[in-house]
């Protein structure tokens, strides 16, 4: 789905993952609806944040397999590539750990280029363990 690059697009966004999680029985209480929906919330939000070209979306893709969700979000900046490390910023910043939750927890994540377009993909996934 396309977002606005809004503060509200993230919010709508989030609440797309938290809903759609739960209609593919994952209830909203669950560790995999709140984890996944957590991920959503710094993904869009640094989409917003820090990918947002003026008059652009960003894209959000979610998947659900038998042992893995996966979330893509997808903006259109391409200058601007988070890192993969796990530096953390001082103690009195205001920002910058994002990524370190989704770090956290996530099973992985990674960044990869747009294909056919300017931007990057952001995508997270958590492996799932059935009972």
């Amino acid at each position: 789905m396309r977002f606005t690059s809004s503060p509200r697009g993230a919010r709508l966004a989030r609440r797309f993952v938290s809903h759609r999680l739960d209609c593919w029985g994952h209830p909203y209480t669950s560790t995999a609806n709140e984890t996944m929906t957590l991920i959503a919330a710094e993904l869009t939000g640094n989409a917003v944040r820090h990918g947002h070209v003026p008059g652009r979306d960003f894209h959000l893709r979610l998947t659900d397999s038998a042992a893995t969700l996966r979330i893509e979000v997808t903006d259109t900046r391409t200058e601007r590539v988070p890192l993969l490390s796990s530096h953390e910023p001082p103690g009195d910043a205001e920002s910058g750990r994002g990524l370190l939750v989704v770090a956290r927890l996530a099973s992985r994540w990674a960044v990869a280029p747009r294909v056919g377009a300017p931007g990057k993909t952001v995508w997270a996934e958590l492996h799932l363990s059935r009972q």
